[in-house]
């Protein structure tokens, strides 16, 4: 055998992943140059090797999980690794002029798609399973409501209260809160399919939808704030101005809820194939680091964890989009689609290695008298 084979084969045994074997999660290699992929590349490679049908398994997420909790990432890191890692410390890289390049390259992908695989929520972040035992996977919709209800309920939304969602997406959050809690709200996102489908849904509603970076809130005043799955594109050199400007626009007994991804080690930069080829200029942060971004700023209330309910909706996801290619346009080819189940796999098995994490976090301008009592 040769050398840099024998040597990925062992890599992967000490995984308990086998080389063309017969278990589901066992790596079919498809093309014999793929161990000096591997070697020279790291994760990227193993991503793009992917795409490029250079290997296969029967459990792509089985797989994953099983790399990731054997450390594998860690202990074969390739050349775009550290490229990426230099590069995060020289560059801001979610300034004003790149910020928007997630928008044009992932949440523009086409409402069609997204409508596919999110349900008839248009809910791109975590639902919420805990409060429902026994909810079926495919009951994705209401576990969404769940979570928008759960978030209302956190901030104690009234009606004649004016909220500011940052990073509104599909517009989901900010109708749910009209209707149910006669609230009235500005969502902003960087996206224009987003901004045109959120203005259509929120149609009828007193509720704003702009195109526009959250940078650029200013002047303004809200009773409540909320950001659900919008923080992992902030970017580490962002975070202390964006917790700034949350505490510019609510009143002293206001408060904002944080819906966000974390890690649970301090990085300056997202794995290089989600940064290539899914969120470009992300990075997911610490509690250390949003801790620190709002220290003397706003008062944590309340952080709660349900990373695991992730993994949940992700697989919801997968079943909606595989059962939806065929109806796609053309666009949507084989490499495409390998690509997202490639995305949607890797995020599964950080979540269920419990890698990467969900965090809601309630903060307060200077504190609730007395303290509150949070929902659950």
């Amino acid at each position: 055998m040769h050398p840099v084979r024998e040597r990925i084969e062992r890599l992967l045994a000490s995984a308990d992943v086998r080389v063309d074997g017969e278990r589901a999660w066992d790596m079919q290699v498809h093309d014999g140059r793929l161990a000096a992929r591997l070697l020279a590349g790291g994760s990227l490679a193993l991503g793009d090797a992917y795409m490029d049908g250079w290997w296969d398994a029967g459990s792509l997420d089985g797989l994953l999980a099983r790399l990731l909790a054997g450390g594998i990432d860690r202990r074969a890191p390739g050349l775009a690794d550290a490229r990426d890692a230099v590069l995060a410390r020289l560059v801001n890289m979610q300034s004003r002029r790149r910020s928007r390049t997630v928008g044009e390259r992932h949440y523009d992908l086409g409402n069609a798609f997204y409508r596919e695989m999110l349900g008839r929520s248009m809910v791109y972040s975590c639902a919420y399973w805990r409060d429902r035992e026994g909810l079926p996977l495919d009951d994705l919709d209401a576990a969404q409501d769940a979570k928008l209800d759960l978030v209302c309920r956190k901030l104690g939304l009234k009606p004649g209260m004016r909220v500011l969602d940052i990073g509104c997406g599909w517009g989901a959050a900010l109708k749910y809160a009209a209707e149910r809690h006669g609230v009235s709200g500005v969502g902003v996102t960087i996206s224009a399919e987003q901004a045109h489908f959120a203005r259509a849904l929120c149609a009828g509603l007193p509720v704003d939808i702009r195109l526009q970076d959250y940078r650029d809130l200013r002047g303004e005043r809200f009773d409540r704030v909320f950001s659900i799955g919008m923080f992992e594109h902030v970017g580490l050199r962002n975070y202390r101005s964006y917790f700034e400007l949350v505490r510019a626009v609510l009143p002293r007994d206001g408060l904002f809820l944080l819906h966000s991804i974390g890690g649970n080690v301090s990085q300056r930069r997202t794995d290089p194939w989600i940064a290539r080829h899914i969120f470009p200029n992300s990075m997911l942060p610490s509690a250390r680091q949003i801790a620190q971004a709002c220290e003397g700023l706003l008062v944590i209330e309340d952080w709660h964890g349900f990373g695991a309910d992730y993994d949940r909706t992700l697989q919801a996801w997968r079943a909606n989009i595989e059962s939806a290619w065929e109806r796609l346009p053309a666009r949507y080819d084989m490499r495409f689609r390998r690509m997202w189940r490639y995305y949607l796999a890797a995020s599964m098995a950080g979540f269920r290695t419990r890698r990467i994490q969900l965090w809601q976090v309630l903060m307060s301008p200077d504190g609730i008298p007395g303290g509150i009592v949070v929902p659950r």
